[in-house]
């Protein structure tokens, strides 16, 4: 028996972060950040400094995705990476001049996406939505 698409969460849950995906970039390209260097700009706006493993466990991807993310960050004039002073081995993750000043735009920015995607919502909708996309994503954490 086929599946329909509307009744597949995989399909509508891929569908929508691919709307979301398009209307960041048509928010963030005017300032140079990409959908994908978003979150890792908020974890920073957060705590400038992590390492590039603490940034992959509070994004939760892999350390190869996060790798070639920074490396386009760092290209692109966002991040700088140091040498960790407690550990030579890693580094230090950090805002340059430039992110820093541009902070407030990106997270309005994002703000904005954000209030277009649940308009048609009522608070209570909101609320109820966002409880139970936490639920999903409780129900797929790695055990």
């Amino acid at each position: 028996m086929a599946i329909r698409r509307l009744d597949s969460l995989g399909y509508q849950i891929a569908h929508l972060n691919r709307l979301y995906d398009r209307r960041m970039q048509e928010a963030l390209g005017d300032l140079g950040v990409a959908p994908g260097q978003f979150a890792p700009l908020v974890m920073l706006f957060e705590q400038d400094g992590l390492t590039q493993a603490e940034l992959c466990r509070r994004i939760n991807v892999e350390q190869p995705t996060m790798a070639n993310t920074l490396d386009r960050m760092e290209r692109d004039g966002l991040v700088i990476r140091k040498p960790d002073p407690d550990d030579k081995r890693r580094a230090t993750v950090h805002l340059t001049e430039r992110a820093n000043e541009m902070r407030a735009r990106v997270m309005d920015q994002a703000r904005q996406v954000a209030a277009q995607a649940v308009k048609a919502l009522s608070a209570s909708e909101q609320d109820q939505l966002f409880n139970l996309i936490a639920r999903l994503s409780d129900n797929l954490k790695d055990r």
